[in-house]
């Protein structure tokens, strides 16, 4: 499987209709004031002047953001009933921003709210422009939520069609399900570990979708390929304006994988400035987006994948050891393809199906020469590699079943002339890196891509051998 990087959806291009706002509030001139102010803006206004008709309206109709006050009881200033209201609308629907204001001047009350759930707060006597700019963030906000929401269940929909539950008969993968199933009903995080191509993205989907998240996002990003410009607002969001080039609001992946999970892939290569502000979020639970001064707090499982050997890492103070801590209170170590000898056959023969199905081919199966092709290849890319084998091979069939020829795989000799298989990892990936590098003129972004990784990740690589691009 390949781990891919979710970026953040930006708000999509049919949302044209007015900005749906319910007002609660127990005061009739108050919602009138806010009716007036909120319809001059473009946005259309529901009112309710009781945390009943409130929590009526949120189960009857869909809003894009709410404003509700926390006190409806006279000479009652605790704030309770309209977090009560709070946490009874978030039930309703968990992507609803909602705004709660307080005519006391009650910075507690305030975060309190907060804390529970709401997305920002406004004080009473209101500041017209403030409220008008919190109403349209966090409206931008909920509406990019319920988009991501929307496609992260069309994309588990086409995963589940997709059949990709582990194939894993193996000695070697037998302990790695019994971690799945005891581990997957909790909230432990998980620090994946592997070779490229072992499927650690896959293992990742066994544990959501055994787990008590499994209706809620499963967010997957490449952790080790954010530049530093662009990291905090891939993983925190930011707010409208924060930047030059901030015209709307934007969900980070914390927010967007909220009750859900969020793996953090080639979790290794991140830089030592990013970890940092990583293992902030994991230790309180807390973060700011970009440009804004409000606490978020998400519920969120973290996982995280590498092949590097994040122990060696810290040694060579490339890795902060209290990240490692946090990250790993279980370690899922995926065996390589080459251990696993009894799967082979069996993956194979379910990415001829699937395949076939793609392409539209007239494919059955496998040959025996076909099969014994498989075993005695060593599959230094891993499952990833023997995927690629069948898809090409089931486009170039010219029969129902594959034969050897099909698979495009060479003798030792022919495969590794560079005498790869001898070396160290270390040695043999600053020699791709080289040989990259000369193919492509020294052009590092050219040599990147080459190597599937981002300009960064290879900047990273050159300085750790030595290299000069």
């Amino acid at each position: 499987m390949h781990a891919s990087s979710i970026t953040v959806p930006t708000l999509p291009n049919d949302i044209s209709a007015p900005t749906r706002v319910l007002v609660a509030d127990d005061q009739p001139d108050v919602l009138e004031a806010l009716r007036l102010l909120l319809k001059s803006e473009g946005y259309q206004v529901e009112t309710a002047t009781t945390p009943a008709n409130a929590l009526a309206a949120t189960r009857e109709r869909e809003f894009d953001v709410a404003l509700v006050d926390l006190n409806y009881t006279r000479d009652t200033t605790s704030g309770d009933e309209g977090i009560d209201l709070l946490h009874q609308m978030l039930a309703v629907d968990t992507t609803l921003p909602v705004v709660v204001m307080t005519a006391w001047g009650s910075v507690d009350g305030a975060v309190a709210a907060v804390r529970a759930g709401a997305r920002d707060y406004v004080e009473k006597p209101w500041d017209n422009d403030r409220l008008v700019s919190v109403l349209r963030t966090q409206s931008e906000v909920g509406r990019m939520l319920r988009h991501a929401r929307r496609l992260e269940h069309e994309n588990s929909r086409l995963r589940d069609e997709g059949g990709e539950e582990p194939i894993a008969r193996s000695r070697a993968m037998a302990p790695v399900l019994r971690l799945i199933e005891r581990v997957a009903p909790s909230d432990a995080n998980v620090l994946i570990t592997g070779e490229h191509g072992t499927g650690k993205e896959l293992i990742a989907r066994a544990l959501h979708r055994a787990s008590r998240r499994a209706d809620r996002p499963l967010i997957v990003i490449n952790a080790g390929g954010l530049p530093d410009g662009v990291f905090e607002s891939e993983l925190f969001g930011h707010v409208r304006g924060a930047f030059t080039d901030a015209k709307a609001a934007r969900l980070g992946c914390f927010e967007l994988a909220d009750g859900g999970t969020l793996l953090l892939d080639e979790i290794g290569n991140m830089p030592l400035p990013q970890q940092g502000k990583l293992l902030r979020v994991l230790q309180t639970g807390e973060f700011h987006p970009v440009g804004s001064s409000r606490v978020r707090r998400v519920d969120v499982r973290v996982m995280a994948a590498t092949n590097a050997d994040l122990r060696a890492e810290v040694r060579a103070g490339r890795f902060r050891e209290d990240l490692l801590y946090r990250l790993n209170t279980v370690e899922i170590a995926v065996p390589p393809l080459r251990e696993r000898a009894e799967d082979i056959v069996l993956l194979a023969q379910h990415f001829v199906r699937r395949m076939a199905s793609r392409y539209r081919k007239h494919v059955e199966g496998l040959s025996g020469a076909a099969e014994r092709a498989l075993r005695d290849h060593s599959w230094p890319g891993n499952v990833r590699e023997l995927e690629h084998a069948v898809e090409r091979a089931v486009l170039l069939a010219e029969g129902p079943r594959l034969e050897a020829v099909d698979l495009g795989l060479y003798p030792a000799e022919v495969r590794d002339p560079a005498g790869l298989e001898g070396m160290t990892l270390d040695d043999a990936e600053a020699l791709l890196i080289r040989r990259a590098l000369e193919r492509h003129g020294g052009n590092v972004s050219h040599a990147a891509v080459a190597l599937g990784l981002s300009r960064s990740a290879l900047y990273r690589r050159l300085h750790r051998h030595g290299l000069s691009s």
